[in-house]
Formats: C-alpha cells, structure tokens, sequence
C-alpha cells in the first residue's frame, strides 16, 4: 500500500457513515462507497473542491490538451453526417468542470460551422460545484449548452458521451472463499473501519458473473460494477437513435476478472498520489475501479445498442488524426524547447505499455443507424508508431 502524504478528512462525512453502520450492523462497501463519493452535502465529487489538474487529485485526458476534443469532435461530426446533418444533441454526463466541453465546441464552431449551429450540447451533472464550474468556463457556449437531468434525455438523437465517468460509479466488493461468492461489508472496530465477509448483499451479483461466464478463482479479490449495466440499460432505453461514446480505463471482463489480478482493481486518488486504502480521507480522496468493457456491451445489447468499436485510446485517436493533428500544432510553434514540451506532452494521451493510451479504452455503440465504418476505427499500418520522433 502506497501511504498518501497530509491525511484529510471530513469529520461530519466519517461521522454520518459510522451512525449509517451502527444502524445497519454494517454496511456493503458498494454503499460506503456512496456516501464517500456522491453524499450530498460532504462526499468527494460533490462538495466544493479542485479535483483535476495539478492543484487537484488526478488529471483526465482532457485535461492534458484540447487535441484530445478536438479529435472527439471530428468523431462527432462524421456521426452527424452519418445521421443525415440534422438537428445534433451531444450529450455528455459527468463532464468535470467542462474541459472537454469546452474542446469539442471551440473545434466544432472553428472547423464544421455547419455541424455548430445543428448541435445542442446538454450536460448531466449531479454536483452543484462542477455545474458552477462548467457554466463560468462554458461562458462563451451557452447558447448551444444546457443542463438536465439523465431523465430528460429521454428520445435524443445524436451522441451521448462520457468520459472517466463509469470508473467512479460505487463497487460491490467480494471475494472467492472455499469455493463460494462472499462479499465485503464495512464495519468499525474501535475507531478504526474494517471489513468482514457476508454473504452476497443481492442474487444480482451471482447473476452479474453467470452472464458474463467467468468469475474471480479461489481467493481472489474482485469489484463488481452493478451500476455500470443498470446506467447503459438506461442509456439505450433514452437514446432513439444515434451512438454512445464511452471512455475509461478497464478491461474486457475475461482480462478484469483473470486469476492473476489477486487484489482487483480498486484504487484511491489523493493530490496526484495513489493508494489502495479506501478508509482514510473520507470525502477527500477519489476511489474508482477499472470498468469492465464486457458488461457494458451485453447491458448495451438488452436495449439495441451495437457495438461498433472497442480499442484502446491511442488506436481510437490515431484513427482520427492524431499524427496529422500534432503536425499541424507543431508547426505554430517557433520555439524549439516548446514543440519539445507540446510533444511530451501529447504523448501521454497515446504512451502504450501501462500508460493512457493503453489503459483507457474507447467503446462505441449505435442504435438505429446500422453498421457505419467510423473514422476511429482506421487502420493504421504502424499502430505502434515511432514514440521516439515524438520526443
């Protein structure tokens, strides 16, 4: 376990979830893991608080350059053409403070103006503080923006988007014990939180396994994300035509649930240091877990969803002109030391073996406009490219 520097913690959060499990006799860690991320007043993602960036926890990949959605928008644009360029709702839940927002509507108004007065852009946020965010650094935008709720989607054409949302979605935890499924639930021993092994909370977490056909061997820890289905159900069933854009980091569940991965996935995220103990920094700490692609396909599937791509985020961005796009940003640069700095940084979007590129992976499906070639499925000659002109 990496021990992260400065604990911090909100007294008035641990507080409610210690009465929550004296109430209970304890408490799944899918719930505790509620009350730490999305408590309405004191969890992490929606009190007041510098989440991304270098003052904040983590960075995503549209906080690292706005060529990641200025790509995303080209994406888009092909859907919209693909859809007959009428009226274009992108919609995007869990967009942060707005960054790629931002991105995909400065590239679409500079480079497909036609595509910009046809797209309205709605945002589903559950947290006031993001919302405060988005509409101060979407200013420019608004007449194109709106706000709702998932409900109010209900109908859309066009595309709906997330990024680094499903990872954050609450876990049931469990582990394989003398051949059968227990499942983690929190308790306070003293005052310090621990964990004991129940039986399973609901039957939906043996049927999660059945139907994906693997499960966690003997003694192995793994998170299940019964959240995750229920969400792209949900999505299907709202969206009447058009795609789904789904970026995070994860696997295919054979890869996510595989005997060699003893301890899961699940980790925490505290001022750009990780650690795997979730009962510290109540409230101000990230905690997430790697998405399991699979179930989000077959969930996709129940409501007419089709897969049409799934890769990893460098393949998905160098089909859509990531070469070409850094060229082009290289060539307004003068400054040798700066197209060197613009050059390391961009690589972190597409660095394989372990980094961005190779852990997060980009998943599209579409409902009611058949089987299209989309430009980020390309075939690249060299997918591996040549980093080393990058730096």
């Amino acid at each position: 376990m990496t021990e992260q520097p400065h604990p911090e913690s909100k007294p008035e959060l641990e507080q409610f979830v210690r009465h929550r499990i004296a109430e209970a006799g304890g408490i799944s860690f899918a719930e505790y893991m509620r009350l730490c991320l999305y408590h309405e007043e004191y969890g992490y993602y929606m009190a007041p608080r510098t989440r991304i960036g270098k003052q904040g926890d983590f960075f995503t990949s549209s906080s690292v350059h706005s060529l990641f959605g200025r790509l995303v928008a080209r994406q888009m644009g092909q859907m919209w053409e693909l859809m007959g360029k009428g009226t274009f709702t992108a919609a995007e839940q869990g967009a942060g403070e707005g960054h790629l927002c931002l991105d995909i509507l400065n590239a679409v108004r500079d480079e497909n103006p036609d595509f910009y007065r046809a797209l309205r852009y709605r945002l589903v946020e559950l947290s006031p503080d993001n919302r405060h965010r988005q509409r101060k650094l979407l200013e420019r935008h608004l007449d194109r923006i709106d706000w709702c709720s998932l409900e109010e989607l209900a109908g859309m054409e066009g595309c709906f988007l997330s990024n680094e949302l499903v990872d954050a979605f609450p876990v049931h935890l469990v582990e394989k014990r003398g051949g059968e499924l227990r499942e983690v639930f929190v308790v306070t021993r003293g005052d310090e939180f621990a964990e004991e092994l129940r039986a399973l909370s609901t039957e939906e977490i043996d049927l999660h396994f059945r139907e994906l056909g693997v499960a966690p061997v003997e003694g192995n820890r793994a998170e299940v994300n019964l959240d995750a289905g229920r969400w792209m159900e949900q999505v299907g069933r709202l969206l009447n035509r058009g795609f789904v854009i789904t970026i995070d980091y994860g696997y295919p569940a054979a890869e996510l649930y595989a005997p060699f991965r003893r301890q899961g996935t699940l980790m925490c995220y505290h001022r750009h240091t990780s650690s795997d103990n979730p009962y510290r920094n109540l409230g101000c700490q990230d905690i997430t877990a790697h998405v399991d692609f699979s179930s989000l396909q077959i969930s996709g599937e129940k409501t007419g969803l089709t897969p049409l791509y799934f890769g990893e985020q460098y393949r998905f961005l160098m089909g859509l002109g990531f070469v070409e796009g850094l060229i082009e940003l290289q060539a307004r640069e003068a400054d040798e030391n700066r197209a060197r700095a613009l050059r390391l940084t961009l690589k972190n979007l597409i660095l394989p073996e372990g980094g961005m590129g190779e852990t997060f992976k980009v998943l599209v499906q579409g409902k009611g406009i058949g089987r299209p070639e989309l430009m980020c499925a390309r075939r690249i000659r060299d997918i591996h490219l040549p980093l080393a002109g990058f730096v």
